[in-house]
C-alpha cells in the first residue's frame, strides 16, 4: 500500500492537534486527509496483515473477526461502533469519542466498506451522544460517509458493552443484558438477524489509520507478535487518572515512569479492569504490554485499565467496594449472578470491615469463586471471581492482618472508581 507517511512516534491516536478540545472535521481532514478508496478485499487483507487485535477487552484478531462476519452469509451485515465503556476505571473510549470522533467514524466507514455493510450504528453512552451527533452533522454536510449512520444510547451498566448485550440494546430486546452463552455469535446472527460486527471504538480508530497508511506502517511500532499501540487509562499513579498511548510490548513500568525504587511504595497493580486481575508490583511493572504476557500471569490487558494501589490504602476495602458494585451490575439471569455474587460480595465485605466474623478466615473464598466460575449465563461472574482470586494472591498477607488485628482505618479517599457505591459506614454495619 502506498500513500502519505503516518506518524512516526509511539503516539498515533493521540498525535498532533486537538489534544485539549474536540477536533472538527475540517481539522481532522487537514491532519489525516480523506479515507482513500480501497477495494473491500484489499482493505480486509490490509487489516489482517496489520495484526490489529480488538482493544475492547478480548484482544481477538480483527482480520479474522471481519472475515467471519463476511463469511456468515450473503445478507448485508451491520457494523456497530461500540463505545459503551461500562468499565468504571476506563476513560479512553470516552476520550476518543469526545475529542477525536472522526477517527472513530472513519474506522466505522472503512469497516462498512470492507464488509459491504449498508447500516452503521454508533453505540455510546448518553454523555457522548451530543458530540457524536455534531460530528455526524459535519460529515453529512460534506458527504463523507458512504452509508447512513445512526446513534443508539447504551445503558449505563457494566455489562452493556458485551457483544450480545449491544445487539439486544439496538433491537430493543432486554437492553444492556447479554444473551446466554452457547447461542450463535452475533458475527453470524446479530442485529435484525444479520451478520453483525461489534467493534470497540479504539479498534476502529486504529482501522482509520491503517486504511490511510497501511499494515507495514502499523507494524512499525510494537512487536512482531503484538504490533501497534494501545491506550491505557491509569489511576492511582498521578493525582488524577490519565490516558496514555503506549507501544505494545513496552514494559509497563517504563510507560508509567516507575523505577524499582518507586515500586516499593506500591501494594499491587490491577491490570485489565474489574474483569482483569491484580498483580504484585514487581511483576506488573516488568510486564511487557501484551495480552499473552498478562494472561501468563493470570491477568489481561482487557480494555487498557491500569490501577496502581499505593501503600496506605486498605486493599480489601477497595476490593469489597468493587465486588459489591459488580454484584449489583449483573444480568440477574442465572444462579451464579443472583446468589453466588451476593454471597461472594458479602464475604469480602466481612473480610474488609468485620474480619473477626469470618469463621475459617479466607479459606472459603476460593471455594466460592470455584462455585461461580464457568457456570454463568454470560462471563460476568467469571470476571468477578478472577478479580477476587487475584486479590487473594496479591493481598493475602494483608488479609491475615485483618484477621489478627481487625480492619484498617478508612481515613483515606478511595482509589478504585465505583459508581453509586455504598458508603463504608453502611458496609461496616453488616450483621
Amino acid at each position: 500500500m502506498t500513500g502519505p507517511a503516518g506518524p512516526t512516534g509511539p503516539a498515533r491516536l493521540l498525535a498532533g492537534i486537538g489534544v485539549g478540545h474536540p477536533v472538527g472535521l475540517g481539522d481532522h481532514l487537514q491532519q489525516w486527509g480523506r479515507l482513500p478508496p480501497m477495494r473491500p478485499d484489499h482493505l480486509l487483507d490490509e487489516v489482517d496483515r496489520s495484526g490489529l487485535r480488538g482493544h475492547g477487552g478480548a484482544w481477538f484478531p480483527v482480520g479474522a473477526k471481519w472475515a467471519a462476519v463476511r463469511a456468515a452469509g450473503l445478507r448485508s451485515p451491520v457494523v456497530v461502533a461500540n463505545g459503551a465503556e461500562g468499565e468504571p476505571a476506563s476513560g479512553k473510549d470516552r476520550l476518543l469519542l469526545e475529542r477525536f470522533p472522526h477517527l472513530v467514524l472513519d474506522g466505522a466507514a472503512a469497516a462498512a466498506a470492507a464488509l459491504r455493510a449498508r447500516r452503521v450504528v454508533v453505540h455510546v453512552g448518553a454523555a457522548a451522544v451530543a458530540g457524536v451527533q455534531a460530528a455526524l452533522g459535519e460529515r453529512d454536510r460534506r458527504g463523507v460517509d458512504p452509508c447512513p449512520v445512526e446513534i443508539v444510547v447504551a445503558p449505563d451498566r457494566f455489562i452493556a458493552g458485551q457483544e450480545s448485550a449491544v445487539v439486544n440494546t439496538i433491537v430493543g430486546r432486554t437492553p444492556g443484558i447479554p444473551s446466554f452463552t452457547g447461542l450463535r455469535p452475533v458475527r453470524e446472527q446479530g442485529v435484525g438477524g444479520r451478520p453483525t460486527l461489534v467493534q470497540n471504538v479504539e479498534t476502529l480508530a486504529h482501522v482509520a489509520l491503517i486504511a490511510r497508511f497501511g499494515a507495514e506502517w502499523f507494524r512499525s511500532v510494537g512487536t512482531p507478535e503484538a504490533p501497534g499501540t494501545l491506550l491505557l487509562t491509569v489511576t492511582g499513579h498521578w493525582d488524577t487518572p490519565r490516558i496514555v498511548e503506549a507501544p505494545l510490548g513496552a514494559p509497563l513500568g517504563a510507560v508509567l515512569g516507575i523505577g524499582p525504587a518507586d515500586a516499593r511504595g506500591i501494594q499491587g497493580v490491577l491490570l485489565g479492569g474489574y474483569g482483569g486481575g491484580w498483580l504484585p508490583a514487581g511483576p506488573a511493572l516488568n510486564l511487557p504490554l501484551t495480552e499473552e504476557s498478562a494472561r501468563a500471569l493470570g491477568s489481561s490487558l482487557g480494555p487498557g485499565v491500569v490501577v496502581v494501589l499505593p501503600d496506605g490504602i486498605c486493599p480489601w476495602a477497595e476490593v469489597a467496594r468493587v465486588v459489591r458494585y459488580l454484584e449489583g451490575e449483573s444480568a440477574g439471569q442465572c444462579g451464579p449472578c443472583v446468589n453466588g455474587l451476593d454471597t461472594l460480595a458479602t464475604t469480602v465485605e466481612h473480610l474488609a470491615w468485620r474480619p473477626r466474623t469470618l469463621r475459617g478466615g479466607v479459606a472459603g473464598l476460593p471455594t466460592l469463586c470455584g462455585l461461580i466460575e464457568g457456570r454463568g449465563a454470560c462471563h460476568h461472574p467469571d470476571g468477578v471471581a478472577r478479580f477476587v482470586r487475584s486479590a487473594l494472591g496479591v493481598f493475602g498477607e494483608h488479609a491475615e492482618l485483618h484477621l489478627r488485628r481487625g480492619p484498617c482505618s478508612d481515613a483515606y479517599a478511595p482509589v478504585l472508581p465505583v459508581p453509586r457505591a455504598a458508603p463504608p459506614a453502611l458496609a461496616r454495619s453488616l450483621p
